[in-house]
């Protein structure tokens, strides 16, 4: 017997696919707008992720002036070089070439926030992990990245900026964390593998090596 809250198989292969092609974009954007009721959806993706304690800590600002992606470029244009000069020799030079933002190519950016004292100071499940509503808006994030992936649309998270500036450029006040800072819009295609991975920056590590039974380090024995 199925129950209706199942999940059937082509809709389970459609998420682990979704998980598997999401990529993080950060060139070839389109300058289609996206409609506003594909961005509702995405945004409702993030409303409904998981948080500490029902907190929902999380804000979207929708950004679409040029006026204002420009003065975030020219934030990161200078993070970008700070950044630059922090790696050595040959890892500086292929630093320098790589296409880390795309937030004057892409039609939207979104910056999502935390609103840590949302629900007063004592948070169920916050008690003794007092950063559970950080991971919780990250969590949006991911929700955004990946429901922004099933619409067909290119997402890049841009880290590489003085929160500063961030929270200046977009007038966020000095009690919201700015946690994500993300660039969106169609794309003509999305890569088969990560930006990275093809630029020689990293490798997927293997997952059997990041699998731990019992305790960290401890490996299963063969034949268990």
């Amino acid at each position: 017997m199925v129950r209706d809250d199942s999940f059937s198989a082509d809709e389970r292969a459609a998420i682990y696919r979704c998980i598997a092609a999401r990529r993080d974009v950060r060139r070839n954007f389109l300058p289609d707008p996206v409609p506003d009721a594909v961005l509702a959806r995405v945004l409702a993706a993030g409303h409904a992720a998981p948080s500490v304690g029902f907190l929902q800590p999380w804000n979207f600002i929708v950004v679409r002036s040029a006026e204002t992606k420009a003065a975030l470029h020219d934030a990161f244009s200078r993070a970008n070089a700070e950044a630059a000069e922090m790696f050595e020799s040959e890892r500086a030079q292929l630093y320098r070439t790589l296409k880390l933002e795309g937030l004057r190519e892409a039609p939207l950016l979104l910056c999502i926030t935390c609103e840590r004292d949302r629900a007063g100071p004592v948070v169920l499940g916050r008690t003794h992990q007092s950063e559970m509503d950080i991971y919780s808006t990250v969590c949006a994030v991911q929700n955004i990245w990946l429901a922004a992936r099933a619409e067909n649309l290119g997402v890049g998270w841009v880290s590489i900026l003085d929160l500063a500036d961030l929270r200046r450029i977009l007038a966020i006040p000095d009690h919201i964390v700015p946690i994500a800072l993300l660039c969106v819009g169609y794309v003509d295609g999305f890569a088969a593998t990560p930006d990275l991975e093809r630029a020689g920056w990293r490798q997927r590590l293997p997952l059997e090596e990041l699998v731990f039974a019992e305790r960290f380090g401890a490996r299963e024995k063969a034949g268990t």
